[in-house]
């Protein structure tokens, strides 16, 4: 486990907006690291991105409608970074997807 004082109990504490706001921040490091021609970088963000979206795909509070869109968010994310990139992503459409969860998090979290 890469987040190694994060247990799946405090992880399931947070709203899936905050879940994938958090995820969606390892996304931009990675995106970011990668542009600045630092692939070790852009690597360990990828990855620490995964272990999070796996912990959000095993949240039982995310077991409904959203499973299979948390699922298929894993499948490209992993497309993208380390495939062939079969689903045409872009670094923009990443950070496009993950911004409505930074605000509501946000927006949650002022609430």
């Amino acid at each position: 486990m890469i987040h190694k004082d994060l247990t799946s109990e405090d992880w399931f504490k947070y709203s899936l907006f905050k879940q994938l706001s958090n995820v969606g921040t390892e996304v931009s490091r990675a995106i970011r690291w990668k542009n600045k021609g630092k692939p070790d970088l852009s690597k360990k963000a990828f990855y620490r991105a995964l272990e999070l979206l796996y912990l959000t795909i095993d949240d039982p509070k995310n077991r409904g409608a959203c499973l299979k869109e948390l699922t298929r968010a894993y499948e490209m994310l992993g497309d993208y970074f380390a495939g062939e990139n079969e689903y045409n992503s872009s670094d923009d459409l990443w950070e496009k997807y993950f911004l409505p969860y930074n605000y509501a998090a946000r927006v949650k979290a002022l609430a």
